[in-house]
């Protein structure tokens, strides 16, 4: 028998609530389908979607910095995020 993590209790020992997303059961499907190197590829084209996505909203904050001076903001912002690494 595999033991179950029981999730409401470690929220309220941590203090953490998780609020997630309601499921989208047509988007899981959909990669459920796909091979794992094509989940692979999915996966780093969201991942640079996103990238793309702060890299703009930073240009148009900050127009006068360079591109290389934008991608140190964008690794600053990112290294500072809690949800991209433990703590």
């Amino acid at each position: 028998m595999s033991h179950q993590p029981n999730f409401v209790s470690s929220q309220k020992e941590t203090g953490l609530s998780l609020n997630l997303d309601p499921i989208d059961w047509q988007q899981l499907y959909l990669l459920a389908k796909l091979t794992p190197g094509q989940r692979m590829q999915a996966m780093a084209q969201s991942s640079a979607f996103g990238r793309a996505m702060l890299r703009g909203a930073f240009r148009r904050r900050f127009p006068e910095l360079t591109i290389e001076e934008i991608n140190m903001k964008m690794f600053y912002y990112l290294q500072n995020q809690t949800e991209y690494h433990d703590e």
